[in-house]
């Protein structure tokens, strides 16, 4: 039995590259732009993939590109998948 140890991370803390699923936003982010995010396509459990950290956070979410800004990034809260079938 392998053990679960499934960490929030900060989006913007994510490598280019990397495929996770959306953890929560967090209280830190305006009420509006949490509602703007989740019309993009940012809902809990839903994979994202971080395209690039620098300037901005981009990410891919669904079919939609958004670019963040890291003050934002800081406050998405993801799970890094795991694709490993070790014992």
């Amino acid at each position: 039995m392998s053990p679960n140890h499934d960490a929030r991370l900060p989006l913007a803390f994510i490598a280019p590259g990397t495929e996770v699923r959306l953890a929560g936003l967090g209280e830190e982010i305006d009420a509006l732009q949490r509602e703007q995010l989740t019309a993009y396509g940012l809902a809990e459990s839903r994979p994202i993939r971080v395209l690039q950290q620098k300037p901005m956070t981009v990410i891919l979410a669904e079919e939609v590109e958004l670019a963040l800004e890291h003050s934002v990034a800081r406050h998405i809260w993801v799970y890094q998948k795991t694709n490993e079938n070790s014992c």
